[in-house]
């Protein structure tokens, strides 16, 4: 197929979204339904990652989060847990150049408990050489659960109140906000999930309170630039209100 890449997207700047968050569905599906084994089908989930962080630099997104191990995904079996930290680890070696010559910005959230020590040795050192970069910041979602990150935010919020730091009268939205793993970051404005799910799966459930949905049936390793172009189109084409009016 032609890469999508070779035209520009049309759509005025103004309609572009500023943060994409995905759900990457899909994977172990799409392996079973090759005929190949589920480690097989996140190995391919790699690419589509590849393809997609290359065209939102492109375009100009400011922020991708990309949801990659789930604080449920614990469940699965270990064989398949101890290969996505593998593949972590190992993603992190091999993307560091480039991740360094596109100018991205690579961040973590989530609780670091669970992660393997040499995922984590890999991971902090490339969100420190890209500290300072400028481009998109590409933010990676690892034992992430937004009921443990609003619960986080909660506990620290108590222990400020309890020091004397904060009143209970002091507590606003934007004390909470201050107090999330995203903090500093801006809210999503396009939530894209593969694989045909209709759910949220514990994923930045404060942050996309006003966030333009997007599902696909295709999973994560066929999702592609096409595909992008085809979430942002949708999104240029809603009419964003906020509990507002237009017109």
């Amino acid at each position: 197929m032609t890469n999508p890449t070779a035209a520009p997207l049309d759509v005025p700047p103004e309609k572009m979204p500023r943060h994409i968050a995905v759900i990457m569905d899909g994977n172990g599906r799409w392996a079973q339904q090759q005929g190949l084994p589920r480690i097989e089908g996140h190995r391919r989930g790699v690419a589509s990652v590849r393809r997609i962080i290359e065209e939102c630099t492109r375009l100009g997104i400011e922020q991708l989060t990309l949801y990659c191990l789930s604080s449920e995904n614990w469940k699965r079996p270990p064989e398949e847990l101890e290969f996505l930290m593998h593949l972590l680890e190992q993603y992190m070696i091999e993307e560091r150049t480039t991740i360094l010559e596109q100018n991205i910005r690579v961040a973590m959230i989530g609780r670091r408990a669970g992660i393997s020590d040499e995922a984590l040795r890999e991971i902090d050192k490339t969100v420190e050489l890209s500290r300072k970069n400028t481009g998109l910041r590409l933010c990676l979602a690892i034992n992430y659960g937004s009921r443990a990150e609003l619960a986080d935010a909660a506990r620290s919020i108590a222990e400020e109140v309890r020091s004397g730091k904060l009143t209970p009268d002091d507590v606003t939205e934007e004390t909470v906000e201050s107090h999330l793993y995203t903090a500093g970051m801006p809210e999503p404005d396009l939530l894209i999930r593969t694989a045909g799910e209709l759910r949220v799966s514990n994923f930045l459930l404060w942050q996309i309170s006003y966030a333009e949905i997007w599902v696909t049936d295709l999973c994560w390793p066929e999702f592609d630039e096409l595909q992008l172009h085809t979430a942002i189109c949708s999104f240029a084409e809603r009419d964003r209100r906020f509990g507002g009016l237009t017109g």
